[in-house]
């Protein structure tokens, strides 16, 4: 009996309202035409009446038809162009709440996979990107690398036809040991830029411990700027007389002070002075290496960072990847690290975390 007098379908709520208003319009004619008064005011009574009955019939199948078909046209016009920020606000339990109720599903599904669908297209992109990145790198790679093979390539051609006209033996000897030389030269760039390559492109993971940093610092100086006879610069040094540990790749961390070291003493004027300083201030130890010498132009001291870059005035040669590999080495520790001019030289530094004695395994 319950269900067969439910409104739970649209067509029930037509045949109820239509009843209804059967029944009322029926009733209420026997109504006045029984009332003690004149027949034309009954009459009007009744119109009066069924006015009101047809406007009672217009709200309930306003509210049960045209409304909840007014708002799911809405959304799925919102739906048609994409715009899914407001869902169908039918909740009445027949087919048109049905229908709402499957419309924001729809929507909720076509939302999520069109998320899908941007985030997927942004990863596209960004392979796409990469992908052109590391071309245009392969490329510059290969014209980088031609342009440096062409010299060394030429001196080896050039003493090896020597070889096959010189009859003096001591001049043979000579000119192989300028071949072995220069093979040596070509066979040390290229593993190096493979090194670099590895670095920049992920394929050469770091290997952190906890060492003494001031120890490290001591061999590395010991061995380049204190062991080497015939020097022609004066050294300046302050360093922490006591221990001071960081976390870090020590492997890497002696790459970056060999190169820095290098770089210095390479561009350090005759008789000049060398500075170099590891200071710690808090919980961050501050390295230095200061040369007299030339400046750097302030427009290059960004591009000393990059591969193959060499000043042309430079008195030295060299491949121009050292202070590329010491960026990237820094770079992916996370460590900061630049160049300056001073007044009459150029200081190198980078930062580095100290930490404590109870520091083990990335942990305190």
């Amino acid at each position: 009996m319950k269900e067969q007098f439910s409104l739970r379908t649209v067509r029930k709520k037509i045949i109820m309202v239509s009843k209804i208003a059967g029944i009322a319009l029926l009733l209420s004619y026997l109504v006045s035409t029984r009332l003690p008064l004149d027949q034309d005011l009954s009459f009007l009574l009744w119109v009066v009446f069924v006015i009101l009955l047809i406007l009672i019939i217009d709200y309930l199948l306003g509210r049960f038809i045209s409304d909840p078909i007014d708002n799911i046209c809405e959304m799925a016009y919102r739906a048609a162009r994409l715009d899914f920020s407001a869902p169908c606000s039918v909740t009445s339990k027949d087919e048109f709440g049905a229908l709402a109720d499957n419309l924001n599903k729809m929507s909720e599904n076509l939302q999520d996979t069109l998320g899908k669908l941007e985030n997927a297209n942004a990863r596209l992109e960004n392979d796409v990107r990469r992908e052109r990145k590391l071309l245009g790198e392969r490329k510059e790679l290969t014209d980088r690398l031609s342009h440096e093979m062409k010299t060394p390539i030429g001196v080896i051609r050039a003493y090896a036809e020597g070889i096959q006209d010189e009859t003096d033996e001591e001049k043979r000897q000579k000119y192989a040991g300028i071949i072995i030389s220069e093979t040596e030269r070509m066979s040390a760039l290229i593993e190096t830029l493979l090194e670099l390559s590895a670095l920049e492109n992920g394929a050469v993971s770091l290997a952190p411990e906890r060492f003494d940093f001031v120890e490290l610092v001591e061999t590395v100086a010991g061995r380049l700027l204190i062991d080497m006879p015939e020097t022609d610069f004066a050294l300046q040094y302050e360093l922490p007389d006591h221990k001071v540990f960081v976390f870090a790749d020590k492997q890497r961390m002696e790459q970056v002070l060999n190169n820095f070291l290098v770089n210095a003493k390479k561009n350090v004027s005759p008789k000049g002075m060398l500075r170099m300083s590891l200071i710690e201030q808090g919980n961050m130890l501050h390295f230095s290496i200061y040369n007299q010498g030339a400046l750097i132009p302030q427009d290059k001291l960004p591009k000393i960072w990059e591969k193959f870059y060499r000043d042309k005035d430079a008195k030295y040669s060299g491949s121009g990847l050292g202070l590329a590999i010491a960026a990237q080495i820094l770079s992916m520790q996370n460590l900061t690290y630049g160049a300056e001019n001073g007044s009459d030289g150029v200081r190198f530094f980078f930062s580095i975390p100290v930490v404590s004695y109870e520091y083990s395994n990335g942990r305190f």
